[in-house]
Formats: C-alpha cells, structure tokens, sequence
C-alpha cells in the first residue's frame, strides 16, 4: 500500500488540502494499483471483486440508546458499518446518501449538500483522471476544497458499498495521510459535496469533491 499525501496553501490561510486515492485491484486480494503521483494519494486494494462493504456480525451502527439527541459525537462508533442503501440509478444522489449515512450514523454529524452545479464537471474531472491513470491529476478544475477519489472499481455500486466504506474505516487518527478519507467525508468545514464517475472498459473511477 503507497500512502503520499499533499499540504496546500489558500490565499485565506493555511489550509489542509486532503487528496487522497483509494484504489480497488479485483478479486485477487488487493495490492497496490501503482499509485498516484498528481495530487497525492493513497492507494490501496480491494479485497474482493464483489464490492463487499465488509458488513458482519459484527458491525454497528447508531449512536446508542439515545440516538443523536446529545449532538455529533466526537469521534466515530467503532467498526460502524451501515448498510447500505437501496440504488435509485442516480448515482450522484446515492453517493451523497452514503456519505451522509456514514455521518449520520456513525457519528451523529449533520448532512452535506448535494453540489449539483459542480457535478458535470467532477464527471468530466474524473474521466480525465482515468484517462491519464493519476489520482487528482486535475485538482481543483471544479472549486473543490478537498478530494477522495477510488480509481477503477468494478462498478458504481462498489464504489459506493465499498470504497466509501474502506475510506470512512480509516477513522480519526495520526498521520494524517492515513486517515484524511475519513477526514474529508467527516469534516464540518464543508458543507456540500459532489460525486462524478466515469466508466472505461468496465472500470468506474469516482471523484468526490468537497467544498465549504
């Protein structure tokens, strides 16, 4: 697994720049996809070509008994693993019902914005992406503040099953570059988010840019 990550500067202040690739390999038990040298990147494989979310006896969700009645929490429910939802074949809507389901969920934090303006430019953002096989390779094309990114899975349903959820285990935690999927899908600094996916020979490559 290839871990690299990326520190930007914006003209209002110092700001952490999250651009980070979670990669899927097929069913051959992951590994490392080659990486990403653009923006920054993490790369990882996908453990099997189902697009298994990892769901088990094992998994939970909510915040308790009380529910989110006390406000976000301050870290995640461990091992917190939603099911995932039904598709309604709007792909963009899904992603942004999953993010916010990990959120909501997990961790009792309020939902982002669908950033419907930003989407046909993260799909155009993303085929150029997979065109030139570099993870963030054209950061910051649509405004966006932050990126994750899963390069090639099998379909848009494991992404949305399965990267999303490989990024929201990462949790909080030290280095930053181990953890800033989670971060970025976690933040209150941002307030909405776009989803953009493209297709090429089967592969789906998604973006999911995030803005205040």
């Amino acid at each position: 697994m290839a871990i690299i990550g990326r520190w930007g500067r914006w003209a209002g202040g110092l700001s952490a720049v999250v651009l980070l690739v979670l990669g899927a390999c097929g069913g051959d038990g992951g590994g490392d996809d080659g990486g990403s040298d653009g923006g920054g990147g993490t790369t990882t494989g996908q453990g099997t070509g189902s697009g298994s979310s990892g769901q088990g006896a094992g998994a939970t969700t909510g915040a308790g008994a009380g529910g989110c009645d006390g406000g976000p929490l301050a870290e995640p429910i461990p091992n917190c693993m939603p099911a995932p939802l039904a598709k309604t074949g709007d792909f963009g809507q899904d992603c942004v019902d999953r993010i916010n389901q990990f959120r909501w969920e997990c961790q009792c934090l309020p939902p982002l914005a669908r950033w419907s303006e930003a989407e046909i430019c993260t799909d155009t953002q993303s085929g150029n992406d997979q065109g030139s096989g570099t993870g963030h390779a054209n950061f910051g094309a649509c405004g966006e503040n932050a990126q994750n990114t899963c390069p090639n899975w099998g379909s848009e349903e494991q992404v949305l099953d399965g990267c999303l959820q490989m990024m929201w285990d990462e949790g909080p935690g030290q280095p930053f570059e181990a953890h800033g999927h989670y971060l970025n899908m976690s933040s209150t600094e941002y307030g909405k988010v776009a989803c953009g996916f493209a297709v090429n020979g089967g592969d789906v490559w998604s973006n999911q840019n995030f803005a205040p």
